[in-house]
């Protein structure tokens, strides 16, 4: 991964490298996970994910971060208050998507990207964030896993009898999970204190 890698806010002139990019994405993990081509981008899905992206873009209440490296997006991320009327909004952050170019998967782009959504969460001062993932998309439920995210025990009908899975991130667990452990002081045994985490 390049050195030079930043996060910013997409601004109109984004709207076609991010439509190319998640394009891209859900080809790639869609078609991973079995459908066919005709039915991942079909005229009608084009179509609306285009007045999709603009209309969250343009949005007070959303925030779209893009992920640069030497002046191409490599990622995307889409953010903001929950979709359903049953979470409450002053606790709840939804992560909408996470998006990564596939020539770019295993850089670190996407946990840059995530990191972005868990510092959303803090300025707003949002304990947890929700959000849903195609149960067939192995690769993103087990990114999600890695940082701390939990299924919740809900979901809702997705393409060819499949599912989205709905995950939880609660922020005082997450941190306390990965807080460094207490060192080993001198004299004590491996049983009675925890040995030190590496990151």
């Amino acid at each position: 991964m390049s050195g030079s890698i930043y996060i910013r806010e997409a601004t109109p002139a984004d709207l076609y490298d991010v439509i190319d990019l998640h394009a891209q994405a859900r080809m790639a993990y869609y078609g991973a996970g079995g459908l066919p081509p005709e039915v991942i981008a079909n005229p009608t899905s084009v179509e609306e994910q285009k007045t999709g992206w603009a209309a969250a873009i343009e949005s007070l209440h959303k925030r779209i971060l893009c992920a640069v490296d030497e002046g191409l997006i490599t990622g995307i991320a889409a953010m903001g208050p929950p979709l359903s009327s049953k979470l409450d909004a002053s606790t709840t952050g939804q992560l909408y998507q996470i998006h990564v170019s596939p020539n770019r998967w295993g850089e670190g782009i996407g946990s840059i990207l995530h990191a972005a959504f868990v510092r959303y969460l803090d300025e707003a001062s949002l304990p947890t964030g929700m959000l849903e993932v195609w149960e067939r998309n192995k690769r993103a439920r087990s990114f999600y896993a890695r940082h701390g995210w939990k299924p919740d025990g809900e979901f809702r009908a997705g393409p060819d009898g499949s599912n989205y899975v709905s995950m939880r991130l609660e922020l005082a667990a997450n941190r306390a999970s990965r807080a460094p452990r207490q060192r080993e002081t001198p004299g004590a045994s491996r049983d009675e204190c925890e040995p030190e985490e590496v990151v």
